[in-house]
């Protein structure tokens, strides 16, 4: 008998699937829940046990992760299976729900569940790397009672980073968001200079190849921009979600260019770019 924790996956987006299907891969028995049932069709072949509301996904977990579209989607949806979680069950948080929503439910799983432990893990990287099993995980809560979270991570990623009491990761969340957000407002901008210029991607990418400002990330995104290949990663509208989610929470921090960019995506999620990936903001300044 598998000694393996049985794991719920809340929410089958590209994110939750790509670790239901990393999960059942290697053997774990694993439940889930959509909002829209036919996400999790695919996988039922593969041993998925697709369940018609989150309460009966969660009820014989272990490990229920949440992987939902917003902050306010995940708290409607926690406080839904409150009762039927499992005596002593781990919640990993993974989706990227800022600050406050955060702390919200850390609070309320302290108040109303006690006994379950609540592991703040989002993640740093997108679908592709999902699906190789390829991302890190960024934990914060109590790991000396995280062994059951932490042979599901090591199931869908390639590492974890604990960064201390709960709430510490999704605060990094958007560290890192940042950073990710502004480096593809500077890419799509200099690309654009480069076009200007008379450059193609593939001139700027072999000056940079090599040094140390080759990201593999920018040469992933100048791929896109070359071929106008807009097949989101990262939708432009939930890269948007992030950058608020970082103003609202900075604080005394002063975030100039987060703030006209966030300016700038609105604009292009207004004008029709929202369900594209993040790079698609290099067309729009085309436009």
């Amino acid at each position: 008998m598998s000694q393996q924790p049985a794991v719920a996956v809340l929410g089958l987006g590209a994110m939750g699937h790509a670790f239901a299907a990393n999960l059942l891969k290697k053997g774990f028995t694993v439940y889930g829940w959509n909002r829209t049932r036919a996400r999790g069709d695919d996988l039922v072949a593969s041993g998925l046990k697709l369940s018609d509301s989150p309460e009966e996904a969660v009820r014989d977990a272990d490990v229920v992760i949440a992987m939902l579209a917003d902050g306010e989607t995940t708290e409607k949806t926690l406080h839904q299976v409150k009762d039927a979680l499992k005596q002593g069950a781990t919640i990993a948080q993974m989706g990227t729900i800022g600050v406050e929503k955060t702390d919200a439910l850390i609070a309320w799983c302290a108040g109303q569940r006690p006994d379950v432990l609540f592991i703040d893990a989002p993640v740093s990287g997108t679908k592709a790397p999902a699906e190789n099993a390829q991302i890190l995980v960024m934990a914060s809560g109590d790991q000396s009672r995280a062994q059951a979270a932490e042979a599901v991570f090591a199931a869908i990623g390639k590492g974890t980073q604990w960064l201390g009491e709960a709430g510490k990761s999704s605060r990094m969340k958007l560290v890192v968001n940042s950073w990710l957000i502004g480096l593809m407002q500077s890419l799509a901008e200099s690309t654009r200079l480069a076009e200007e210029f008379g450059f193609t991607t593939e001139d700027l990418w072999n000056v940079l190849e090599g040094g140390p400002l080759a990201a593999p990330y920018a040469k992933v995104k100048l791929a896109m921009i070359a071929s106008e290949d807009f097949t989101p990663q990262m939708h432009l509208v939930w890269a948007l979600k992030d950058a608020k989610l970082a103003l609202e929470a900075k604080g005394d921090a002063k975030l100039p260019a987060l703030e006209h960019i966030a300016e700038l995506w609105q604009q292009a999620v207004d004008a029709g770019y929202g369900e594209k990936d993040l790079a698609s903001i290099h067309h729009y300044l085309k436009a």
